[in-house]
């Protein structure tokens, strides 16, 4: 008997991924990772940044081939009326709308809620800026960096005596991103009892503020700033990076007491454990040098595969650190289908992230990757009811 398999758990959702360089991008890649169609609308002369950020392979972009998967592609230009026409009839069939545009511009072009709503009552209109939709930096040019540093994350990022650090990497932009998509799986949800959208208004500086910790209550509180401490937790210790004999690096965390108590066992220092400042987190972060010493010295007389498995054997929790080398031959990873290769018609088999988390009854997954600008777009234009005349006038416009 033959049984078919269920459908992602987004199948029939309509996504218009209007949004550029990463956080609203991101959030509607996850959302076609678990099945959504997500039509990615690009300006006719100039692609989405992210095609040419970073390394390219044969003039392509290697970036877009992640941040563009499980998407079909057009060109319009909203800027002008056949583009904001043809917008607008591609809205009516959505579900959701996902852009980033500086506040006042979709207005500017009338493509603002007034208008989107009006052809779809239902839409989620999720509005993902650095600032937010109102207040006395909304107008502002916002990315991730400037969340990273105004939410506190770059101040307690770093070495004690060195300058705040910030991540090589689109951190806030991520967190948004996945901000965004519980905020518009969320607006879909309350739809479905109210019967009519919403919009998101989704301020990268937030969702960085959130998960850096309590600090907002402990300044409230105590008048408490944490200060940087490079590697070292306020929280606990030992916790920090080792060298190992041969060169390489370890992490060791010790958030449990009971995990503490059995790596300074197993590094030959039992009577630290009797020390009334042991006792908890915050009395071994007091003494981090002491333990710190402890846990070092040890580890720099093994190799990275003796420390592990050393550590691994007492129960202690311990990770190399790696590098994407490392990942791409970790087992465990491999095990968890953690990066995966996908058929691309440019460059052939092609290695990326998986989706984000496996679902044992309806899983997402990678359909293709990234497509070229604006591949799709007489197909997306013509299902939405334009004819071939409406767009090959469009064209000749210069709208898509």
């Amino acid at each position: 008997m033959t049984t078919t398999a269920p459908a992602p758990p987004l199948a029939g959702l309509r996504v218009l991924d209007l949004a550029t360089l990463f956080a609203g991008p991101l959030a509607a890649m996850m959302l076609g990772d678990f099945g959504a169609d997500v039509v990615k609308v690009e300006h006719p002369r100039k692609p989405d940044p992210s095609r040419g950020h970073g390394p390219a392979k044969d003039g392509i972009g290697l970036w877009w081939k992640v941040l563009g998967r499980n998407k079909r592609t057009v060109t319009l230009d909203l800027s002008v009326p056949g583009g904001r026409d043809a917008l607008l009839r591609l809205a009516a069939d959505a579900d959701v709308i996902v852009e980033n545009f500086r506040p006042g511009t979709l207005e500017r072009w009338g493509l603002g809620w007034e208008e989107l709503s009006a052809v779809n009552p239902r839409l989620v209109l999720a509005r993902v800026t650095g600032f937010g939709q109102f207040g006395p930096y909304a107008r502002r040019p916002g990315f991730g960096t400037l969340a990273e540093a105004m939410s506190g994350f770059a101040a307690i990022t770093g070495e004690p005596d060195g300058p705040p650090t910030l991540p090589p990497f689109g951190l806030a932009d991520s967190i948004a991103a996945l901000a965004t998509a519980y905020a518009v799986m969320t607006a879909l949800t309350a739809r479905a009892t109210t019967g009519h959208g919403q919009v998101v208004d989704m301020a990268i500086i937030e969702p960085m503020l959130s998960v850096v910790g309590p600090h907002p209550l402990w300044y409230d509180q105590l008048g408490y700033v944490q200060p940087r401490t490079g590697n070292r937790s306020r929280n606990n210790a030992p916790r920090n990076t080792y060298r190992t004999s041969d060169g390489s690096w370890v992490a060791v965390s010790t958030s449990a007491q009971s995990i503490a108590e059995r790596v300074m066992r197993l590094v030959d220092r039992p009577e630290l454990i009797d020390e009334p400042w042991f006792a908890d987190g915050t009395g071994r972060a007091a003494h981090a040098d002491v333990l710190d010493e402890a846990v070092g010295s040890w580890i720099a007389r093994h190799t990275r595969e003796e420390a592990m498995a050393a550590f691994e054997k007492a129960e202690a929790a311990i990770a190399p650190v790696y590098d994407v080398r490392d990942v791409l031959d970790d087992p465990q990873f491999r095990a968890l289908g953690t990066v995966t290769e996908v058929p691309d018609p440019e460059l052939g088999p092609i290695r990326m992230q998986n989706v984000l988390f496996r679902l044992s009854d309806t899983p997402g997954g990678i359909r293709w990757a990234g497509r070229p600008h604006g591949a799709d777009t007489d197909e997306v234009l013509t299902a939405a009811g334009l004819t071939p005349a409406e767009i090959a006038g469009l064209r000749a416009q210069g709208a898509v």
